[in-house]
């Protein structure tokens, strides 16, 4: 049986389950939200939540598109031995998340983010062009024009308590420096682009797509400022093979098996910006007609 962690109405999620059903695989979908109890039945590890179960040794494969298994902790009255309990259940769940990691998989769910810092040191060790970088906490260092800002963390999305709409960090060039003084964040040297790309990974193979981003003010500094009225030209990519090479190494020293890298093609630079690990790939998939919802159910 394979397991699949995503959220409800992915529909990266939906198009590969849409090719386990063609392939007759047996499947079964667990939402992030799902909490199981670990279960002893006949010496058998058995996961239940109110919506699902399984026994550990039924399982194949596992994807971890979005979220991972979340356990109930037993409570007990007695301070003491809850203390106790809370390490020894802790034991069961490291066995139960080991296993599965153990089994044929896409992706960890200890591997799900990744440090960006670090990501950027084993690139530079990889022999990747990286822009300049450097974390401040103040604008002293800042260069007008030629420094960009963007999150530290992943791709952050802000939940509103207005409107019941969410908001997302862009990625933005510093053109207003004012004395003062703010929580650390990450500042990049800005890079003047032929174009972006992004380049899906997975099991050592390399699927790309050019971005033509800057031809439009509202796409420039980041392609996820959608122009829907105009949007950007994208057509399928190939990376020369040392740069392939460098992917390869990288997601082999990072544990990862599969995952989104955005790079710049400056001259005759191809400038490293990032990995995501569970990073959008479906706009690659169909503008480029790569068939990536279906390698990956090849590789469950």
């Amino acid at each position: 049986m394979i397991l699949v962690f995503s959220n409800d109405n992915e529909r990266t999620t939906i198009e590969v389950i849409r090719w386990l059903v063609i392939m007759n695989k047996d499947f079964l979908h667990i939402h992030e939200d799902e909490v199981f109890e670990i279960k002893i039945i006949k010496k058998r590890f058995l996961l239940q939540s109110q919506k699902n179960s399984f026994f550990l040794d039924d399982i194949e494969s596992v994807w971890y598109r979005r979220g991972g298994l979340q356990f109930k902790r037993l409570q007990y009255n007695n301070d003491s031995i809850n203390i106790h309990m809370n390490e020894a259940q802790h034991w069961l769940e490291d066995y139960v998340l080991s296993t599965l990691e153990s089994k044929n998989h896409v992706n960890k769910q200890t591997k799900v983010h990744i440090n960006k810092l670090l990501v950027l040191e084993y690139a530079q060790k990889t022999g990747f062009d990286v822009p300049n970088y450097f974390l401040a906490e103040n604008t002293d260092e800042i260069t007008l024009n030629q420094t960009i800002t963007k999150a530290i963390t992943g791709n952050v999305i802000l939940d509103s308590i207005f409107n019941n709409q969410d908001g997302i960090m862009y990625t933005t060039i510093v053109e207003k420096q004012e004395k003062q003084s703010f929580f650390i964040s990450f500042f990049q040297e800005k890079i003047e682009k032929d174009f972006e790309i992004r380049t899906f990974y997975i099991k050592g193979e390399c699927m790309s797509m050019a971005i033509f981003s800057q031809n439009d003010e509202q796409t420039k500094t980041d392609f996820r400022k959608y122009n829907n009225k105009r949007p950007n030209r994208n057509i399928p990519y190939k990376l020369p093979q040392e740069i392939e090479s460098k992917i390869n190494e990288i997601m082999q020293a990072l544990d990862l098996n599969c995952g989104s890298l955005d790079f710049i093609k400056s001259g005759d630079k191809y400038y490293f910006l990032e990995i995501n690990p569970v990073g959008q790939f479906a706009n690659v998939a169909y503008h480029c007609n790569y068939p990536l919802f279906k390698k990956i159910a090849e590789c469950l």
